[in-house]
């Protein structure tokens, strides 16, 4: 996974966490739940890159890289 995309990953998990936060203190379920939102898709983008990089490393051993 390249560090951008790892950087990019952590700040939309950063944010969607803020929107929760600031949500949940006011009671703004739509904030909230965008907050929500934003950290599980941060999430998915992480597993993809983390697959990514697990078949590159394979086939680095495959191919003796």
């Amino acid at each position: 996974m390249g560090i951008g995309d790892k950087i990019s990953n952590k700040t939309e998990d950063l944010g969607g966490k803020a929107k929760e936060a600031a949500g949940s203190a006011t009671g703004d379920k739509d904030l909230e739940a965008e907050g929500k939102g934003d950290q599980a898709s941060a999430a998915v983008k992480d597993g993809v890159e983390k697959v990514k990089d697990a078949a590159s490393n394979i086939k680095d051993k495959l191919t003796g890289n």
